[in-house]
């Protein structure tokens, strides 16, 4: 099989684990920096196009930037016009994307998530604010990873100029309850193909409520709940994403969702619980396009 991982750098831990876990598989993997790629959209020959050829997979993993989802996932895209597998399609992509679009998703199925308000005028930024139980509270701006653009607000007074001054600038944010019985910790589930195959508590550094690795957090494996798996693997299936890193928290509400993303770190995840996260990827790409193949066998 020819997978083409789309990705910026073949020297990320992602990446390079990806292709070393499908080449020893036995398949052939080429990684693409898709801001390189250029489209030949026709009805004809729909192409993605590199380098002044024409790349041809049966499958692509795409590992798309946040500063780079409208043409990232554009390529994504064109490659779904040409019958390409993808492992998360360009439209979850884009859900997952949107903080906002993402909690409506997964308010609309029944996913518990911590209180949760969206606002544009500022003259309603105090209703707000009384709406998710007023400070603490966390804003957020409607794109951003690795818990850059988060923001811990410890009074009223300060959450209402925080966020007259973001709408004050056009900058859409989402405004959520603090869940401080989380203690600075919460849980990544790593959800491929309906189900949770590794999962981990991550903690804060000191000083910090982010429990991001990339802002100095720990983490360690654990052991998730049946109630916990099925809500993780039911976040997936919101957004639409075969492959995602599904974060939340434990409370006394059970489980409440604060993110589904859609290009989850492999390093962290693999590192905490030892699990080999890539080869369930590959597996699961594997397993859709042998049933892909199976169902035209069928139509013939």
């Amino acid at each position: 099989m020819k997978i083409g991982i789309l990705s910026r750098r073949p020297d990320i831990y992602s990446t390079r684990r990806l292709r070393e876990a499908a080449e020893a598989r036995g398949h052939h993997v080429e990684v693409v920096d898709y801001l390189r790629c250029y489209m030949n959209i026709t009805a004809e020959r729909p192409a993605v196009m590199l380098g002044g050829r024409e790349l041809d997979f049966d499958a692509v993993v795409p590992r798309i930037g946040a500063s780079h989802t409208f043409y990232g996932t554009a390529v994504v895209r064109q490659f779904e016009v040409m019958g390409v597998f993808p492992c998360n399609e360009s439209t979850a992509i884009v859900r997952a994307r949107d903080k906002l679009r993402s909690v409506q998703l997964l308010a609309r199925e029944g996913i518990s998530l911590p209180v949760t308000g969206f606002a544009h005028s500022i003259k309603d930024v105090e209703a707000l604010v009384k709406a998710v139980g007023g400070a603490p509270l966390i804003v957020k701006l409607l794109e951003g990873t690795q818990g850059i653009g988060v923001m811990l607000i410890d009074s009223d007074e300060a959450a209402r100029s925080v966020i007259a001054a973001f709408r004050q600038v056009n900058a859409d944010i989402l405004v959520q309850q603090f869940i401080d019985t989380a203690a600075g910790s919460d849980y990544r589930a790593l959800v491929v193909g309906g189900e949770v195959i590794a999962a981990m508590r991550r903690q804060a550094a000191a000083g910090e409520f982010r429990a991001n690795l990339h802002r100095g957090g720990t983490a360690e494996p654990v052991e998730l709940g049946a109630d916990e798996r099925e809500v993780a693997a039911r976040a997936a299936a919101a957004v639409g994403l075969g492959v995602a890193g599904v974060d939340f928290l434990r409370t006394s509400r059970g489980p409440l969702v604060i993110e589904v993303n859609a290009s989850p770190g492999l390093e962290g995840i693999e590192g905490a619980t030892g699990v080999d996260v890539a080869s369930a990827i590959v597996r699961f790409v594997e397993s859709r396009i042998g049933a892909e193949q199976q169902r035209r066998r069928g139509d013939d």
